[in-house]
């Protein structure tokens, strides 16, 4: 049976102005558990799909290897294991900084042939059952030198691009690269990437490589967002910055802060295929661990209320809903008329089903109780 709620409330409600796209916003920090794990995660890279976290161990290049974990909520991961085939068995080594595409071409950086060859950037695709093109990734945004190298790659969700940071080791202080730049690459087929042509204009506004290192990148879906880390030269104090812009043959911005001081080495943020989840890496006492941020603005609508990191995307919405809390949660949606159209205990729901319209979204968590206004196109 429908129930009703008094729709004299709903006249009263007012719906927050959206930030603009072009400047993305987060939430506080939330530590992320990965069940059975015990030793360093970093450089975390989330599946297209969400439901696996790959990440490396303490990036000493000792005994750096490449490891998974699966999904359980946002904030909680259970340990798999080693990423299999790809990390190398001999010490010293080094096989880090994952990153795959919703066609589960997996990407990383392995020493494990240089400086016979300074293609240090390898590749595999998984399949259902085995793999096939594993190898060096070939192309020409190598510099081809003694001492430079792929410190940092990232792959795009379709396959089709990738950001890459050219590093500079030459030693100098605290074993950290004397330079490093990023740029774009796209596909020629399975095996090689060369430089996008317009690569150093695309990147101007981000390479600032008198005064900063800039690594770590990740670009959204959209293209639209690049997410990386830079550190100051002559400094131990690493920053997760962003860089936008209106379309994908456009300049990326000057970059904008995000986490910086006073936490430590906050490092290499992967973001949600939706854009509204943020992971990265940063120190806590000894180790380094895998920490979450939620996007606040753009996408998200909210009440004013003191829990920032309540939100309800995308709103409006051709019918698929997702509530970003990280506590259980108890939907109720309404209709004008006040008649309860559904009811879930998802985080994730479907309004595919009813008529365009104006809705009423009542979410019931052990912290809050929020209601919100949520167009059906």
């Amino acid at each position: 049976m429908k129930k009703l709620l008094y729709p004299t409330l709903f006249l009263f409600l007012n719906v927050a102005n959206p930030l603009n796209a072009q400047t993305p916003v987060f939430g506080s920090e939330f530590h992320v558990t990965i069940n059975g794990l015990t030793f360093d995660a970093m450089e975390p890279f989330l599946s297209t799909d969400g439901n696996a976290l790959f990440f490396n161990s303490l990036n000493d290049g000792i005994t750096t290897s490449l490891y998974y974990a699966s999904r359980v909520n946002d904030v909680t991961f259970n340990y798999i294991g080693p990423v299999p085939v790809v990390n190398q068995t001999v010490t010293p080594r080094l096989d880090g900084v994952a990153s795959v595409d919703t066609l589960n071409n997996f990407y990383w950086v392995s020493t494990r042939n240089y400086s016979t060859s300074f293609e240090n950037l390898h590749r595999v695709r998984f399949l259902t059952s085995g793999y096939e093109n594993f190898g060096p990734l070939h192309g020409n945004f190598y510099i081809p030198l003694p001492g430079w190298l792929i410190m940092d790659a990232g792959i795009n969700f379709h396959g089709d691009q990738l950001i890459y940071c050219n590093a500079q080791f030459n030693g100098c202080a605290n074993g950290l690269p004397c330079r490093a730049s990023m740029g774009l690459a796209n596909k020629v087929n399975d095996s090689t990437f060369n430089k996008d042509l317009n690569t150093d204009i695309l990147m101007a506004n981000v390479n600032d490589t008198s005064t900063y290192i800039v690594y770590a990148p990740a670009l959204t879906k959209d293209g639209l967002e690049l997410y990386y880390t830079r550190l100051l030269k002559n400094s131990t104090q690493t920053e997760i910055m962003v860089a936008t812009r209106t379309n994908t043959v456009s300049p990326f911005s000057v970059g904008t802060l995000l986490i910086g001081a006073p936490y430590i080495a906050p490092e290499a943020p992967t973001l949600s295929t939706d854009k509204t989840k943020m992971y990265y890496h940063r120190k806590n006492g000894s180790l380094h661990e895998i920490y979450l941020r939620y996007r606040t603005g753009t996408s998200d609508i909210y009440k004013n209320t003191n829990d920032p990191d309540f939100g309800i995307y995308p709103n409006p919405t051709n019918g698929i809903v997702h509530i970003r809390s990280v506590e259980d949660v108890r939907i109720t949606v309404y209709n004008m008329l006040g008649e309860e159209v559904l009811k879930t205990t998802s985080h994730n729901f479907s309004l595919s089903d009813v008529p365009a319209g104006l809705y009423f979204v009542n979410v019931t968590s052990n912290k809050t109780t929020q209601l919100v206004k949520l167009i059906k196109e």
